[in-house]
């Protein structure tokens, strides 16, 4: 069959994954949003269906002081002797920790924490002991990707931690994962930085610590050199071998705004690349060494469909799987039904990396239409789409004196321009509705069976090469003002 990339589309960074009988489970990246860690799941590899998060609690995952970008790097995923095991970094905190649950379904564990440095961490476990790894210094202060040997009822060390693997010579040596296939080690990382030097690559050895013999070919999986392709960034990869033996990274990438715009704002998505063993024991990844938009296989049957959801509306989203928030929100601020949300404003914007009234979807392709009715008592409401405290582009109701008005406000680093506004007299009532395309956004007032341009803006400035960061953009509904109150209903947000 013939499948599309990418599997999970926006921003849903560094997958990890793992398979328990007949299903895979997944998990990515959160940085500054809560519910932390998204988990999916698959029986085919090709459709993931969310069904929780990892870190659902304030006592799980420190995020108060997070700055955007910051927070919950890379998560491993692993199972064991009936229990899953979440390894991440807070690396706002600079502390590797780990969480388990019996219950995939069900809360996790809090937070057990491993006296060790670096990021990406990775957990290994063989005939009764667990290794610990990461990408930083060891204990002698040698870089690279770390190695120790825990208690992993305490993360007490049991070993000193030792670099055991220095990379091929690419920049930000990351991302390392150990598996062990027909009597080897591999040992694969990420190196390049993650952006349009991206790539995947390994070694392998005889022994758990080393010494690694880099592949010849390395990097194995990269679209570095591919000007003028849709698909860049690729690497931060995991492997997985299916139902069948057949094996296959689960990695990211991102999708560049057209073919020569070299932007991108939807975010790191996850994507699907075979991966293919040779007689020799290397293994190579993709079509000669690239990831590839669609591929063509024979190793998924047929009768596999891949599904995807076009619409999103208040009705058919879960607001505590789908919708995520800045920081820890103030639950008393957000009344939350199947069919509207009533959201409470403070004093605390879109504009300061706190944690303001906020709850948003993950922008998931480039063309879309948004559309919502706000209905305001005071203050201000209605959608922005959120790349940073710093690059987000709102349309909103605001009270304005005795009366409302709509206005398009854009927030492109110190520039923080309402560039147009509608009066709407005594009426405190307006559906808002974003068309989303490519290389523009169009802000626009649906009124009386017409709708009204309030203007447009260039999507490049919520682009990471822009705004910086890990991030994508995310579609907020939000209010603001102390005291302030609004009703959103009828959201809908649908993909062409």
């Amino acid at each position: 069959m013939k499948y599309n990339n990418p599997v999970i589309k926006g921003f849903y960074p560094d997958p990890s994954v793992c398979k328990v009988e007949d299903t895979y489970y997944l998990v990515c990246s959160s940085f500054q949003y809560f519910p932390g860690v998204p988990i999916f799941e698959s029986k085919d590899l090709i459709n993931w269906k969310q069904i929780g998060h990892c870190l659902t609690r304030e006592s799980q995952i420190q995020l108060g002081k997070v700055s955007s970008s910051g927070g919950v790097f890379a998560p491993t995923i692993r199972h064991h002797n009936g229990k899953f095991y979440m390894t991440t970094t807070n690396d706002t905190t600079h502390q590797n920790f780990y969480v388990w649950t019996d219950d995939i379904y069900g809360e996790w564990s809090e937070p057990i924490y491993v006296d060790q440095g670096g990021i990406d961490p990775d957990l290994y476990f063989e005939d009764g002991k667990v290794f610990f790894m990461s990408n930083g210094k060891d204990d002698n202060g040698i870089s690279g990707i770390v190695q120790c040997e825990i208690d992993i009822e305490t993360g007490g060390k049991l070993s000193p931690s030792r670099s055991i693997w220095q990379g091929t010579g690419g920049r930000y040596l990351e991302s390392p994962h150990m598996y062990k296939i027909n009597g080897r080690y591999y040992l694969m990382a990420a190196e390049g930085g993650t952006e349009y030097g991206h790539m995947v690559v390994y070694a392998r050895g005889e022994t758990i610590s080393g010494p690694f013999e880099a592949y010849p070919n390395n990097p194995v999986l990269t679209n570095r050199n591919l000007g003028g392709y849709e698909l860049q960034g690729v690497g931060h990869g995991d492997l997985i071998q299916d139902h069948d033996g057949n094996w296959w990274m689960l990695h990211l990438g991102f999708r560049q705004t057209g073919q020569w715009l070299t932007y991108h704002h939807l975010g790191r998505e996850v994507f699907l690349t075979p991966v293919t063993f040779g007689g020799d024991g290397w293994f190579t990844a993709g079509h000669s060494g690239t990831a590839l938009m669609s591929f063509e296989t024979g190793r998924i049957s047929s009768q596999v469909i891949q599904q995807e959801k076009k619409t999103y509306t208040f009705e058919n989203t879960d607001w505590n799987l789908d919708w995520c928030h800045l920081r820890h929100p103030v639950a008393d601020n957000y009344l939350l039904e199947s069919d509207k949300a009533i959201l409470r404003g403070t004093g605390v914007t879109l504009d300061t990396p706190t944690s303001p009234t906020f709850i948003g979807l993950r922008q998931r392709d480039f063309r879309a239409e948004i559309s919502c009715d706000v209905r305001l008592a005071s203050g201000e409401a209605g959608i922005t789409l959120y790349m940073d405290e710093h690059h987000h582009y709102d349309l909103a109701v605001r009270k304005d004196g005795n009366g409302y008005k709509v206005i398009e406000r854009l927030n492109i680093g110190d520039i923080k321009s309402v560039e147009h506004e509608v009066d709407l007299g005594s009426g405190n009532h307006a559906t808002l509705l974003i068309r989303a395309a490519h290389e523009r956004y169009s802000f626009l007032l649906h009124v009386n069976g017409e709708d009204i341009l309030l203007g447009t803006a260039q999507t490049r400035y919520l682009s990471s090469e822009v705004a910086g960061g890990f991030t994508g953009v995310l579609i907020g509904l939000y209010a603001v003002g102390e005291g302030a109150s609004a009703e959103f209903s009828r959201f809908k947000c649908e993909y062409m």
